[in-house]
Parts: C-alpha cells; sequence; structure tokens
C-alpha cells in the first residue's frame, strides 16, 4: 500500500519537476543569449559573478582561530580549574550563550534591531551620520552586532571608511552563513572586557566569580556595557562612568519591559565589581595535566567524572593533614576518590593544594603524584592473596610461616621485626606480615604474580619478573595511585558485576579508572577470562576489613552509622612512601604520603600518615551500609582442619567447614597432624623396641617444624608439643619427625662476610633449632667439634673462604649436615 502511493505522488511529481527543469534552462540560455549580444554586458555578468563567488567565500572558517583557554568542568558543568590562553589572555572556549540576562542587555545597549535585520541597520548608520556631522568627530559608527563580529574577528584593522564597508559586506555574509543565536554567541566569546579578559565566561568569573547563566540583571548590564568602553573597568574616575552606563541600560531594561520596577531597583544598588579575582582552582594537578595534554588542539572546555562537592572535600582533607604531616618533615600527599562501578574519577589531588593556601612552592608541589611511580611497599600483597585463595593454593585459614627466612640472599623482616611462628593467611594480610607473603610469593611464582600484576593494569611494573624476584611483594615494584585504584575499584567492580549477574564476569572490571566522560565512552571492551576470581576477591576483601583501625576509628563496630572498608597499608623502606587503600561498593579512596623528592621519615607509615586521611575522606561521603553480596556460585563448603586451616585429613581431631573458594577442593591437605604411639598411662612416646603394638595408643599431634614450633608455642601456650621417649624406647630412625630444622644458612648459601668499621672482618651467625629446646646440640664444622649449645641455638663463626659443610648433632644422635660457601 506504501509502495503504490509513493508511486502515485512521483507520478504527479515528475511533469512539476520537468516543467521546472525547462524554466531554468530558458532563463540560463535567456541570459547567456543576452550577455553574448553586448561586450559590456560580459564583463559586468563576469564581474557580478566573480563577486558572487568571493561574497560566498568571504567569511574565513573557522572565523576566529584565537588559542582559548584550558577550561576543565565537573561533572555536572562546574568550573574545576582553567589556564590562561597561549597569548596570555583569559578566553574562555566559545559555547552557546547561557545568559539570557545578558543577551537581553547587550541588544538593548548595542543593536536594538537586532533580530530584524539582516547585518546592516540603516536607520543606526543614519543616526551615527547625522550625530557625527553635528559634532564635528566620530561618537557613535552605528555598528551592529554582526559587523562588531566581523571587526572583532578582523583584528589590527583601522577603523576606516573602507574598512567599514568590508564590515558590511562581511557582516552581511555572517547573517546568511549563521543564525542570531550563533552570531550572539560569536560576540559573547570574543569580546574584549578589560585588561586580558575576553568573552563573557571568562569575565563572569574573573569579576563576579561564578557562570555567565547565575549572573544578576545588574552584572549582566555592567557586562554588557564594558566591551563598549573596556577601561571602565579599572578603579578610578571611570567608575563613576561605568555606573552610570549601568544604569542608563538598567533603565532602558525597565523601559523595554525586560525588568520590572522592583528588579530595577535593586538592580541599581548593587555595587560595581573591584579587582580581578582568581579562577576557581578546586583542581591544580588535573586542570595543568590536561593543559599539557590538550593545550597544542586549542580545545574546547574538558568535561571530567569529578564531583566538585567531593573534590571541595578532598581538597579540605588534604588542608588539614597537610598541617599534621608537615610538623614530621612530610610535605607532599596526594588524595585519589573513583567510583569502582563506573571506573570514574570523583575527585583528584595531586599534591598538597598548596597554591590554594597561597603558600610557599617549595618541596614539589608541582608535583602530580598520582601519576609518580612510587615504590609500593605492601600495598599488593591482596591480590597475592585474592590468586592464591582463588586459585586453590591455600584457604584463608592456612598457616602460613612467619620465621626467620633466606632466600638466596634475601632476608624479609616483618615490620615490628617480631616472628609468629605461623599465622593463618588472612591473618597475616590484614596484620600485613612480610614473611608470611614472601613464602606464599615464592609458592604462587614470581613469573606468575609478575603477570596477573599486569593484566590487572599495573603498568609501571615492567621490568621483567626475574628483576624483581621476591621482593616484588614488599616494595621491589614501583606503581601509582593511579593504577592501583583502577586495580583495587576492578576487584571491587568485578566481585559485585559477578554477584548481580549470574555469576558472570565483566570483561572490563580491570580496564582502569578514567577522569574524562568522552575518554569513559571511548573505551573499547576487550573480552578476557577472569583475572581474579570472585572467591578470591570476596576472601580478600573480608579480610582487610578485620585490620584494625587507627585511632578512634578502631572502635567502629560500635556505632551503627559506621560501615564495612576493604583497607590495606603500605610503607617502602626508608619511610619514603606511605600508602592507603580503602574499598567499599560505592568507592574507592587511595592516598599517599611522603616527599616527592624521595627523602624518608620515620613517622611516614602507611597506618599512621596516610590511614587517617583516607578514613576521614570516607567519613565526609555520603554513608551506606550495604556490603558486597557473597559470590554463592563460587564458594564451596569444605571440611578444613581447624589449627592448621588446610583441608582436613583423617589425622585432625578438630575439623571446620568453611564456604571457600571452589578450587580449594584441590588444595594441599593438611601437613602438620601426625599420628604418634604412645604409652597409654603415661603418654610418653614408645616404639616397637619397647612395647608390643597391641599395648600402644595412637595419638594425633599437631606437630609444626622445629622453628615454626619455637615460635609459634611462645605465643600459644596451649600448644601441645611431641612427648619424650618413654626411657628405653628411643628409636630415632624409625621416628619420621624431624627434631632439628637448620634456620641458617640455606642450601648452598653464598656468604659475603662484611667488613668492620675498624677493618676486622664480621662473624657470621649460624642458627639451627630444636623441638625439645634443652636437647644439647653438639656443632662441626667441616667435621672438627666448635662448639656445642643448649636451648638457645646460635654460634659465631668466621670459616675462611671457600665452600664448608656445617654438621648439627643432638643427644639422641639425630644429625643435620648443610653445605655452603664463603665468598672472598
Amino acid at each position: 500500500m506504501a509502495t503504490n502511493k509513493t508511486y502515485r505522488s512521483a507520478t504527479l511529481l515528475s511533469p512539476l519537476i520537468e516543467g521546472l527543469v525547462l524554466l531554468y534552462e530558458t532563463l540560463v540560455l535567456s541570459f547567456v543569449r543576452y550577455v553574448r549580444a553586448n561586450r559590456r554586458r560580459q564583463i559586468i555578468a563576469g564581474l557580478g559573478i566573480a563577486f558572487l563567488v568571493w561574497f560566498y567565500f568571504c567569511l574565513p572558517q573557522p572565523l576566529f582561530q584565537d588559542p582559548v583557554s584550558i577550561v576543565v568542568l565537573d561533572r555536572d558543568g562546574e568550573l574545576l580549574g582553567a589556564r590562561i590562553a597561549a597569548d596570555e589572555q583569559w578566553r574562555f572556549p566559545q559555547s552557546n550563550l547561557s545568559s539570557e540576562k545578558f543577551e537581553k542587555a547587550i541588544v538593548a545597549f548595542e543593536d536594538k534591531r537586532f533580530y530584524s535585520h539582516h547585518g546592516i541597520d540603516p536607520l543606526a548608520m543614519a543616526r551615527a551620520m547625522r550625530l557625527n556631522i553635528s559634532q564635528q568627530r566620530v561618537v557613535s559608527g552605528g555598528s551592529t552586532l554582526s559587523m562588531q563580529v566581523i571587526r572583532l574577528s578582523r583584528k589590527g584593522k583601522g577603523r576606516t571608511i573602507w574598512e567599514k564597508f568590508i564590515e558590511l559586506i562581511y557582516a552581511t555574509r555572517l547573517e546568511l552563513r549563521h543564525s542570531k543565536d550563533e552570531i550572539l554567541s560569536f560576540y559573547a566569546a570574543h569580546a574584549p572586557f578589560g585588561g586580558n579578559v575576553v568573552g563573557l565566561e571568562a569575565a563572569s568569573w574573573k569579576y563576579y566569580g561564578r557562570s555567565a547563566e547565575h549572573l544578576s540583571w545588574a552584572e549582566a548590564a555592567t557586562l554588557a556595557v564594558l566591551p563598549n568602553a573596556p577601561s571602565l573597568i579599572h578603579p578610578g574616575k571611570n567608575r563613576e562612568k561605568l555606573l552610570e552606563k549601568r544604569n542608563w541600560l538598567l533603565a532602558k531594561l525597565c523601559e523595554n519591559k525586560e525588568i520590572d520596577s522592583l528588579t530595577y531597583q535593586l538592580a541599581i544598588i548593587e555595587p560595581l565589581p573591584k579587582k580581578p579575582q582568581p579562577l576557581p582552582n578546586h583542581a591544580y594537578h588535573l586542570t595543568e595535566k590536561m593543559r599539557s595534554k590538550f593545550d597544542h588542539l586549542n580545545a574546547s572546555y574538558l568535561q571530567s567524572t569529578v564531583d566538585l562537592k567531593i573534590q571541595v572535600q578532598a581538597n579540605e582533607v588534604a588542608r588539614i593533614h597537610h598541617q599534621r604531616l608537615r610538623q614530621n618533615g612530610i610535605y607532599n600527599l596526594a588524595i585519589l576518590v573513583t567510583d569502582p562501578m563506573t571506573h570514574e574519577v570523583l575527585a583528584y589531588v595531586g599534591n598538597t593544594p598548596i597554591r590554594s593556601l597561597g603558600q610557599s612552592e617549595k618541596h614539589g608541589y608541582d608535583v602530580d603524584i598520582i601519576t609518580a611511580p612510587r615504590s609500593s611497599g605492601s600495598i599488593l600483597k591482596p591480590f597475592l592473596y585474592a590468586a592464591s585463595v582463588g586459585e586453590g593454593k591455600i584457604t584463608p585459614r592456612s598457616l602460613q610461616p612467619d620465621i626467620p627466612s633466606y632466600f638466596s640472599g634475601y632476608t624479609p623482616k616483618n615490620f615490628d621485626l617480631s616472628y609468629a611462628g605461623a599465622v593463618p593467611a588472612d591473618e597475616a594480610l590484614f596484620k600485613s606480615l612480610n614473611i608470611p607473603a614472601v613464602h606464599q610469593l615464592q609458592k604462587y611464582g614470581v613469573p606468575k604474580f609478575h603477570a596477573l600484576l599486569q593484566d590487572l593494569g599495573l603498568n609501571t611494573i615492567n621490568r621483567a619478573a626475574d628483576n624483581y624476584g621476591l621482593s616484588l611483594i614488599l616494595g621491589g615494584a614501583e606503581t601509582n595511585l593511579w593504577t592501583l585504584a583502577g586495580a583495587y575499584g576492578g576487584m571491587a567492580h568485578s566481585l559485585q558485576y559477578f554477584c548481580n549477574n549470574s555469576s558472570r564476569y565483566h570483561p572490563n572490571s580491570f580496564k582502569g579508572v578514567s577522569v574524562f566522560k568522552e575518554e569513559s565512552k571511548s573505551r573499547v571492551e576487550v573480552e578476557k577470562s577472569s583475572i581474579l576470581t570472585a572467591s578470591g576477591i570476596h576472601h580478600a576483601l573480608e579480610s582487610l576489613v578485620e585490620a584494625k583501625r587507627p585511632g578512634a576509628e578502631a572502635y567502629w563496630r560500635n556505632f551503627s552509622s559506621s560501615g564495612k572498608i576493604a583497607w590495606k597499608t603500605g610503607t617502602s623502606f626508608g619511610f619514603r612512601d606511605a600508602w592507603c587503600v580503602g574499598v567499599t561498593p560505592h568507592y574507592v579512596i587511595s592516598v599517599w604520603t611522603g616527599n616527592a623528592d624521595g627523602e624518608g621519615r620515620p613517622g611516614n607509615v602507611g597506618l599512621l600518615a596516610a590511614a587517617p586521611m583516607m578514613f576521614d575522606m570516607f567519613n565526609r561521603l555520603p554513608r551506606y551500609q550495604d556490603w558486597f553480596d557473597e559470590p554463592y556460585d563460587d564458594l564451596i563448603d569444605l571440611k578444613v582442619c581447624r589449627e592448621s586451616g588446610f583441608k582436613a585429613r583423617r589425622e585432625c581431631p578438630n575439623i571446620d567447614t568453611l564456604s571457600i573458594a571452589e578450587m580449594s577442593i584441590n588444595s594441599e591437605p593438611c601437613p602438620y597432624h601426625r599420628e604418634v604411639f604412645v604409652d597409654p598411662i603415661s603418654e610418653l612416646r614408645v616404639s616397637e623396641s619397647c612395647m608390643s603394638p597391641q599395648e600402644m595408643q595412637t595419638k594425633s599431634f599437631f606437630l609444626l617444624p622445629p622453628t615454626m614450633e619455637w615460635y609459634y608455642a611462645k605465643r600459644h601456650p596451649n600448644y601441645e608439643r611431641l612427648p619424650n621417649f618413654k626411657e628405653g624406647c628411643e628409636d630415632v630412625a624409625n621416628t619420621h619427625i624431624q627434631n632439628m630444622q637448620i634456620v641458617y644458612p640455606n642450601y648452598g648459601s653464598k656468604i659475603s662476610i662484611p667488613i668492620n668499621l675498624d677493618e676486622t672482618e664480621s662473624s657470621v651467625v649460624f642458627e639451627i633449632s630444636h623441638r625439645h629446646k634443652m636437647n644439647t646440640i653438639y656443632w662441626h664444622l667441616d667435621d672438627h667439634f666448635v662448639g656445642e649449645t643448649k636451648e638457645f641455638h646460635r654460634m659465631a663463626l668466621n670459616p675462611n673462604p671457600g665452600s664448608h659443610k656445617i654438621t648439627f648433632v643432638d643427644e639422641n644422635g639425630e644429625s643435620l649436615t648443610r653445605w655452603f660457601e664463603i665468598l672472598k
């Protein structure tokens, strides 16, 4: 049916189209014959055509090519900051005229017939000519707003009759090319407003501290009269002339019924603006970053994802804590607030907001710390934990070694220099213990973890994996707040998306954060498998909630208004960098403190320097009580040993059921429970050499390796040590239980002996642990007896350069041997 209608319409229009074509051909042929008939006509026609072609192309495109200021807006269009244009003018990029008041004021003052003429106002020109003749000098030009736009675009041209004629022609062409609203926008964006202020929007901010759309009638009238005489804005006698002109315009607006009499009376008592104000500078480092990135493009307004209200709060937090930290010689800090669900930046404080305070620019305040690579400290530990738990390599309760450890010349220490012997993996994470993390990384694999961090978007970790080694987990790598916010926010996003979308992973959970909406829209989704499992992320975040908060925040559970925050700190070697990242379903707050020049300060610790800032920032944000859902589809109920946290074995007497990662079904079973034979009466150990199997009783013991046991038992008084053998029952060869463990040296250690200040060689301290500390151990170096120890099994020796063998024999005849090399 629709096809038939179209056909009938085309049939009816065909004769009309043919007629128009015939008429056009007839007119053209008639004109050609008319021109050919006379040479003069040919010349006139040629000139006419040439003029029409010139007239069509006479206006440059674009009309204005002036450099503009970089103007950064927040997510709602509020001004965050701006930078002066390359020609040292405050000239905001052109946009649609947003002030209806200024539009009415400028038309009433400059061109009252603006909406009825076509670029030229003959009546205004006649009036100007009459005034100029009567005054015998130029007092009025009779220019329309369209002509003034042309004059503004033709900078440096003299005000001659010929130039006026050109403006007349160009103004006519301008009217044919652009609408009235566009012409007004040209004028508002390029008119001079005194000094180095160009354009209405820049003038509104410089003189009144707000956008043009929020101007009062008195303010709009003041700015409307300024382009006619920009020098009137300066203090002195000119102020009276400016006030007179403004009030005349307000009276005109009242006369034209644009404002009522009450508005007029209130407007004329408003004061004139004083000296120009500094523009808002809420996000100094972000604005500087955008200037370096977009200045060469002569870009327009740059709308960011930043929330001005949150940005102001972040600046205030930075200002307050800067006053606290500077007392300890810590001068720099940074705060980044992001939304993990949208990956958008909500606040960007690149360094101490010192410029806003009007203070000096010392101590590297211009450095944008948010993107500056700094030593990571312990801030990467949650990623290793989440990966290990999610892949079933450990459970959240698996005991991890916390003992003196030596890894091919690398000797990690806990922050408090203490040892717990063994700690559950989740406790090791929220207490940020270093030694368990290194053991965990050794088990997981440095190359694999290195690849994982790069997949998470931590692109500052760009050297080969073996270049970092095990120190990768303890500050051996560099990171920054920008990539950390993306990685921590990615964990939150991935977990929430998994729980809310039928156990599916979002392909771009770890795409990183963005600060500009156009940048965010242009992201291309790249399909990739899950980098971290939902269960691993869930256990990592739940563990981090348990970290003890600093100061009054330690009692957060006592207040119903407080919510969960998964948070982690980090401190780099030498107290150069202090980190803290906090995660909720709604916000990720990342904080750094330190000195931009790398100077370390003893108090620059994540818990003491960075964490209070992070919690202060959270307390200023809207409070939410919700938390992440549990990823039930990625969890299973698994029986684990209560004492060791590993998957339960038959020998485990106490068993708990935990809801943990599905991959944990393949995890390692409990390695620490052993069944031994004991005398049912004395409960001392026995063997077949002294008692028949029928008389023995089997008992399960939780037995840690000797070194772990040594430190673990100190903190766990209920730890039941392995009993001694009943007299006459010793049978070391058949017990299969190791009573001694060498702490140092490691297998194949190559040891360099340091030189003391008096140029003498230091000694090497060797150490061994024994399950029964009161046993005597006999020490032999290269088969030569060198001494014995009891209870504390350490000895300082001075072997010569070369390979050596050290042998330990306890009083029961159990022995251990290790080879090592002393370097020359």
